[in-house]
């Protein structure tokens, strides 16, 4: 198993936040570091991968409305993906 771990109080911006998807998630080169080409990646994964949203509010804080689609794009990719899981905590 994968695991993916988007802490709040690390991520500041939006860049480091596809910085980390891309390291961790081990995405491919043609990632385009935007919720469409994460959707796309998310959907294609074989292998089973958790992604831990750690300290939620604080992303919110850094991100703004970006962190909440962010999680969308991650719930709408686990619908397409069972291997997908999506753990949040405040």
């Amino acid at each position: 198993m994968k695991i993916c771990i988007l802490s709040g109080t690390e991520i500041k911006n939006r860049e480091m936040l596809h910085s980390i998807l891309k390291d961790s998630l081990s995405l491919p080169e043609w990632y385009g570091r935007n919720l469409d080409a994460l959707y796309d990646c998310l959907t294609e994964i074989q292998e089973i991968t958790e992604i831990q949203v750690l300290q939620k509010s604080n992303l919110e804080k850094h991100l703004g409305r970006y962190a909440n689609y962010l999680i969308k794009v991650i719930e709408q990719a686990k619908k397409e993906n069972p291997r997908i899981c999506l753990k949040l905590e405040e």
